[in-house]
């Protein structure tokens, strides 16, 4: 059953009582009602503990942690490792906007922020709750084999948990590139998502193999990454990746890229 903007119910993380009063306007604005407040990382683990919201939206900066201490805590928790988190900082430092990237946040929202960029947001947060499937005229979903390549546990997870929303069944992981070519040796693909910047093996010295040495050379490879430098990026495009995506991203995106890619 989908979920409705309306029917949300979000946890806004925020120890300025000014700003959380912001965001709660701007959340009624959009027909959200069911919203409570910390203003610590602690009060939100331990109101997390009593109620499970749909979406966090978190400050990078809390008296007690961080929002990347935060969401790397809440990502080690059973009950609560797979809740949609939308970072809302002026940060900018590529460093430590990755480590929340590489975590799994659905979005990172600059401050300030304009009603407009919120609703954006929240729309693509939905696609997250109810991912669209693929459709596709010539494969049968439950049958396509895909291999997920990443050296983030939390990445992965959040990759595999999209696809399987887009009905994808056959779902296999790998660290790095290294171990996803010792996997290609013996299992086929129909597609490969991996990550650019891995040890051992990166994304682009895999594509490389692939393209060059594998006995798989055509399988659609889908970069989903973090990466910002134009040159680098061009440099993978010309080893040999079909598309590339940007961390974090949005389902309907990569349903998109994904459809586009197994119909070519």
């Amino acid at each position: 059953m989908s979920i409705e903007m309306a029917e949300l119910n979000v946890l806004i993380i925020e120890p300025s009582t000014t700003q959380q009063k912001i965001i709660e306007r701007d959340l009624q604005g959009l027909g959200i009602n069911y919203i409570d407040h910390a203003q610590t990382g602690q009060e939100a683990i331990d109101s997390i503990k009593e109620y499970v919201p749909d979406l966090i939206l978190c400050a990078y900066y809390l008296s007690d942690m961080t929002g990347d201490e935060l969401i790397h805590q809440l990502r080690q928790d059973p009950e609560a490792h797979d809740l949609l988190f939308l970072l809302i900082s002026s940060v900018t430092d590529i460093r430590q906007l990755d480590s929340v990237k590489q975590a799994g946040v659905v979005g990172i929202l600059p401050k300030p922020f304009k009603a407009e960029d919120l609703s954006n947001a929240l729309k693509s947060t939905l696609t997250h709750l109810n991912p669209n499937q693929i459709e596709l005229d010539f494969y049968d979903m439950e049958m396509l084999k895909v291999l997920i390549v990443d050296d983030s546990p939390m990445s992965r997870k959040h990759i595999r948990k999209t696809l399987s929303g887009m009905g994808f069944e056959h779902l296999m992981e790998a660290e790095n590139g290294q171990q996803a070519v010792d996997i290609m040796q013996s299992e086929y693909f129909d597609l490969i998502v991996t990550d650019y910047n891995m040890p051992e093996m990166d994304g682009k010295e895999l594509a490389l193999y692939i393209r060059e040495q594998s006995t798989q050379s055509s399988v659609p490879i889908l970069m989903v990454t973090s990466e910002s430098d134009g040159s680098r990026l061009s440099a993978v495009q010309q080893a040999g990746v079909s598309a590339i995506c940007d961390k974090p991203f949005e389902p309907e995106s990569v349903r998109q890229l994904i459809q586009n890619l197994l119909h070519q």
